[in-house]
């Protein structure tokens, strides 16, 4: 009966409360739509978002891919994320043994003989001992049931944060090689505007050796040709320098990057569902791991608090003693204590005071970087959303502008062949359309980057294959 009642005892101060605030999602002002959306969005959100498809769904060229799995593999951030769970795991395990009784075991043994001297008299002595104990901080008031509901927190965190990491490495690979088949396609452009501008000066010469034209028209026909050619060595710098910053992402040594579609065929839609903003708050890894961590501030003010109350504790020892190590575990040799102790504090100079008010401070931080992160993330889609609109309408202008730039160029060529006009004309209408050429290539590029800057801002790219 007295066993009973005293493991009742032990069940009840082992699972009484837990001090401090339990946690609460805090309420947030959610937008009923994102500024940028399209008429029809803004009017009546989508359920599905583009954030929701997988990386392999939106980014179909499977030379983009590869690269992206590639990185997924071999990426050191990825690594490095991936360590830092691994140690948050190991914090959770210290923590939760840190509310478990501690056992220990030990033996000693010992012989001492002193010979007969005039001061002292002759004597052997030996005493052996095995012992078991075991100490037990009851958790009445809940702080280490806190300290491990922080830790479990923390490490939900680190794994977000994980996310995070690889939601912004697929939008990196992917926007990085955008940029890089952005300069394949400069370069092609700037290659055949050279190689066209070689046969026009070649032309021009053998009408001024015939007395058909001037000298003048040969230097201008050259500037033509030294303007397009001058841009080659420049891009061709640029292209090494994006594959190293590719190799870099993929976690390899500087080389080169495998091709697949052109900038131009890279499929991609028109307009793309942004889905309903409440959704971002479980979607995008930053906030939800903003959210863990301040999961894991809250449950410390649970920790900091319980010092204020009595720390309990029990105590056990059981074991075997003798002299003789034949007869340590016969006769009399056992040995055994039980005991519980309770220690209130009385006077600390205020430092648990202090403790209470900094982990309230602290969770207040966190609160408040958990806001700023849904914010900066409506932002970020908003931005993202004009920008993708935005960049279409200037790369459909763009275009009109290139073929505009083209034909004029064709029709000063014309023009000039046929006597009506200097190649002063010719050369500013090909210098026009080179550069419009060039700025249509920019265009394309940028209009694939913003779709790739709506992805990463919606959250999407962190799932797995």
């Amino acid at each position: 009966m007295r066993s009973l009642a005293a493991l009742s005892l032990v069940i009840l101060l082992s699972s009484g409360c837990a001090v401090g605030p339990n946690y609460k999602r805090p309420t947030v002002s959610v937008p009923d739509t994102y500024r940028g959306a399209t008429p029809d969005e803004a009017r009546q959100p989508a359920a599905e978002s583009l954030g929701d498809q997988k990386w392999w769904e939106l980014f179909q060229d499977q030379q983009l891919q590869d690269l992206i799995h590639t990185a997924l593999r071999q990426n050191y951030n990825v690594w490095i994320a991936a360590a830092r769970i691994l140690q948050a795991q190991a914090q959770v395990g210290i923590t939760r043994a840190d509310g478990l009784p501690s056992i220990n075991a030990g033996a000693q043994s010992f012989d001492q003989r002193s010979a007969r001297s005039k001061l002292f008299h002759e004597y052997d002595t030996s005493a052996h001992q095995v012992d078991l104990s075991l100490a037990w901080d009851l958790d009445f008031w809940g702080k280490y049931r806190r300290a491990n509901e922080s830790a479990r927190a923390s490490l939900l965190a680190t794994q977000r944060a994980r996310e995070a990491v690889i939601n912004t490495l697929v939008s990196d690979v992917a926007a990085a090689y955008f940029q890089l088949r952005e300069l394949d396609l400069q370069l092609e452009i700037s290659r055949r505007t050279l190689a066209s501008r070689q046969n026009s000066l070649h032309l021009t010469e053998v009408l001024a050796k015939g007395g058909g034209t001037s000298m003048l028209d040969v230097r201008q026909a050259e500037q033509l040709v030294f303007t397009a050619a001058e841009t080659i060595p420049d891009l061709e710098r640029r292209i090494e320098q994006q594959e190293n910053f590719i190799s870099t992402l993929l976690g390899n040594n500087p080389g080169a990057i495998a091709r697949g579609l052109n900038l131009t065929d890279q499929p991609h839609s028109p307009d793309v569902p942004a889905g309903l903003p409440s959704t971002l708050l479980e979607r995008r890894p930053d906030i939800r791991e903003a959210e863990a961590q301040l999961m894991a501030a809250n449950a410390q003010i649970g920790v900091a608090k319980a010092a204020y109350f009595p720390q309990i504790t029990l105590t056990a020892d059981g074991g075997f003693q003798s002299s003789a190590l034949t007869s340590l575990f016969t006769g009399p040799a056992g040995l055994w204590s039980f005991g519980g102790s309770l220690v209130q504090p009385v006077f600390a100079g205020g430092r648990i005071r202090s403790g209470v008010r900094l982990s309230e401070a602290r969770q207040q931080e966190t609160l408040l970087i958990y806001e700023q992160t849904i914010q900066q993330a409506f932002r970020g889609v908003s931005d993202s959303l004009v920008e993708y609109r935005k960049d279409r309408e200037f790369r459909e202008q763009q275009q009109q502008l290139a073929l505009s730039a083209q034909e004029a160029a064709h029709l000063s060529e014309m023009r000039y062949r046929g006597g009506a006009t200097s190649y002063l004309e010719v050369l500013t209408n090909e210098t026009n359309y080179f550069d419009a050429e060039l700025g249509l290539a920019q265009a394309q590029l940028n209009e694939l980057l913003g779709l790739v800057s709506i992805y990463r801002n919606l959250g999407g790219g962190w799932q797995q294959q």
